[in-house]
């Protein structure tokens, strides 16, 4: 959810169960008030907040310890994601969610658990080899620190290239919990829209077998499909390990909760 969304998160918390993990984004349209009031609200009805510090919108160190201090107050620091974040050029000391990391300041605010980007298909502005030099680096900087960590990855319309990257993770001995990036049910114009904005594969052959078409973009589509087939993939394959899923709400949460709340039922 945005700093905006607490409507929304209002009308849809009957459908979400209680504990469940809400990230609050870190963007560069809404202000340190919407950001902590959102932490906030989601707390107060029952979540647990996992607020973005994005590295590269901080202007300097104080900003970073005023941001932690506000979310604190409201028992908010728990859990955070820190991630490099949009901007082309950093506004202040940390060029990446590394650098936050290593600030040694997370831990100083009650900090107990750090959720870190995965890019399973890579990263339209960073090379793959820088991509998995810091997904090393984090983990090892995490676990150093005496922090937990779990791994979020970028939504994908296609569950091969992210069990293959699932393979890779583990072949390189880190054994993080991964919560794969799923888009919650939206229309079709919308997720490719947020595909070609993020760099997701999104060419026909993909987009069909994740179950909508390209020559219906009017329509709306839900992750049935994918969900379905990354579930049996993962379990013919036991060192995977621990992998969860992390929805996107592009439709809205209550869209996406009660799409999960549905697809649960219907497996029960």
């Amino acid at each position: 959810m945005t700093g905006k969304d607490v409507p929304g998160l209002i009308e849809a918390k009957d459908a979400i169960p209680q504990g469940t993990k809400i990230n609050v984004t870190f963007l560069g349209n809404e202000d340190l008030d919407m950001r902590v009031a959102a932490a906030k609200a989601v707390r107060e009805l029952g979540f647990v907040p996992v607020p973005h510090i994005s590295a590269r919108r901080l202007q300097s160190q104080a900003q970073l310890e005023e941001f932690l201090g506000r979310l604190q107050e409201v028992g908010a620091t728990e859990h955070v994601f820190s991630v490099g974040g949009d901007p082309a050029h950093p506004e202040g000391p940390y060029p990446d969610a590394l650098s936050v990391i290593r600030s040694g300041l997370l831990q100083q605010y009650g900090v107990r658990e750090v959720s870190i980007a995965g890019y399973p298909e890579g990263h339209p502005d960073i090379a793959t080899d820088v991509l998995w030099r810091h997904l090393e680096d984090k983990s090892a900087a995490l676990k150093e620190q005496g922090l937990d960590a779990v791994i979020l990855t970028q939504f994908a319309f296609d569950t091969d290239p992210v069990t293959t990257w699932i393979d890779a993770v583990r072949g390189r001995g880190i054994d993080t919990q991964i919560r794969v990036g799923t888009p919650g049910p939206a229309g079709i114009k919308r997720l490719l829209a947020f595909a070609r904005r993020f760099g997701v594969g999104a060419n026909a052959m993909i987009v069909k077998k994740y179950g909508f078409s390209l020559t219906n973009l009017m329509g709306t589509a839900g992750p049935d499909r994918f969900v379905g087939d990354l579930a049996a993939q993962l379990a013919e394959d036991p060192a995977s390990g621990n992998v969860g899923l992390h929805f996107y709400t592009f439709g809205g949460l209550l869209a996406t909760s009660e799409w999960a709340r549905g697809f649960r039922a219907a497996q029960a």
